[in-house]
């Protein structure tokens, strides 16, 4: 949007003046006027009403901050780890689709902004950039790949062996994703992918999984039976908790299980093996009135007792909500839709806008909260809005 301001020239005359980017409604904002409407609904569209999808959000604004003062805030310090894996501040990149819709650099852009900022991208399966691609641009830099355990085991595998092949340090196992749910906008958009582009991680020596895929790509293309076809003929619904035995007789890289959002499967998660937990309801985008996940967090966390690491994604947005989930006992979270909405802004430079923002916001909490360490934020100093009036 635009507003009139006073040029402040002896005639005053009015002129128009772009609105200042400050943080990530802002950017947002922008990037809405630089995507095209079919790929803008994709990105920013839920599951059927999408109640979840605002949940997420408005969930951490029903949280409050109970801040300690007269604490030497003169250094914060934001550093952590994941997995053992040094981070500058507690805040990466979840996995999301076809980024070159959003700017022609695409999930390359996407890992240079993290290598830039010391954080950690996870790359999509379904990304119009190869993983070795993505490797390549970025060799000195920590990143995951995210997972799903396909029909075809023998696509899986290769897709292992290629992500390890090329140095990335994790696998993100997406688990709540027999099929895809239900995305009226999508339905609507008949959501076709922009001809130049293709689905980018899977080899052509793979005959019978590069003759799916190019029928999914001509659907996408085309705009009929688009995402739905690609779940239906690629993903498999019968796989369970004991398909993670076969993936890690496969691989060494650690499992990171995304979409738990239980006690239930944080322990079956841990039973199974996996090294962390990524509460996460897709962004909203499976099923729709699951928990925001903020709301979940604690239940996750307190089922595996510090026994493996706990992250969350979904609903972030400023550096208020990354305080929120570390106190309420995240290690860290990972943002997906503000990262592409940078790079729909300002391609590279818009993702580490987007990554700076959220430093500086929760380097600003922290202070102002009253920590200097990561340490220092406890479950204490949060507290449901309304709690401190019901004591009254």
């Amino acid at each position: 949007m635009k507003d009139l301001v006073i040029n402040g020239t002896e005639k005053g005359k009015l002129e128009r003046r772009s609105v200042p980017v400050v943080n990530i409604a802002d950017v947002e904002r922008e990037a809405l006027k630089r995507i095209p409407k079919h790929s803008l609904d994709y990105y920013r569209s839920g599951a059927g009403d999408e109640i979840t999808l605002a949940e997420n959000c408005l969930a951490f604004n029903h949280l409050r901050i109970r801040p300690r003062f007269l604490r030497d805030m003169s250094t914060r310090v934001t550093a952590t780890t994941v997995l053992g894996i040094p981070v500058a501040f507690p805040v990466l990149v979840a996995p999301t689709a076809m980024q070159r819709m959003a700017t022609p650099l695409g999930e390359v852009a996407n890992a240079l902004a993290c290598e830039a900022e010391g954080t950690i991208m996870t790359l999509s399966t379904i990304s119009t950039s190869s993983l070795e691609e993505v490797a390549h641009a970025t060799p000195n830099s920590p990143k995951f790949f995210q997972l799903y355990i396909y029909r075809d085991r023998e696509l899986t595998r290769r897709l292992v062996k290629r992500a390890e092949r090329a140095g990335y340090r994790a696998l993100v196992l997406t688990v709540d994703t027999p099929f895809f749910g239900q995305r009226y906008a999508d339905e609507r958009n008949h959501f076709k992918l922009d001809a130049h582009l293709k689905m980018a991680n899977f080899e052509e020596e793979d005959k019978e999984a590069s003759e799916r895929i190019n029928r999914v790509e001509a659907n996408l293309k085309s705009g009929s039976s688009g995402l739905a076809e690609y779940a239906n003929s690629l993903f498999d619904p019968s796989i369970t908790w004991d398909d993670i035995a076969w993936l890690k007789s496969i691989t060494s890289l650690p499992i990171v299980a995304k979409g738990v959002l239980t006690r239930e499967d944080a322990l079956k998660a841990l039973e199974t093996g996996c090294s962390a937990i990524l509460v996460s309801n897709h962004g909203g985008r499976q099923l729709d009135t699951v928990p925001a996940t903020i709301e979940a967090l604690i239940e996750v966390v307190d089922a595996v007792q510090g026994r493996c690491e706990v992250y969350l994604d979904s609903g972030v947005r400023r550096g208020t909500d990354v305080f929120k989930a570390l106190a309420l006992g995240a290690r860290a979270v990972f943002i997906g839709r503000p990262m592409v909405y940078g790079l729909a802004y300002d391609g590279l430079a818009g993702g580490r806008k987007v990554l700076q923002m959220f430093r500086r916001e929760f380097e600003q909490t922290m202070g102002l909260a009253g920590c200097a360490t990561l340490a220092e934020i406890q479950r204490s100093m949060i507290v449901p809005a309304g709690y401190l009036l019901s004591k009254l």
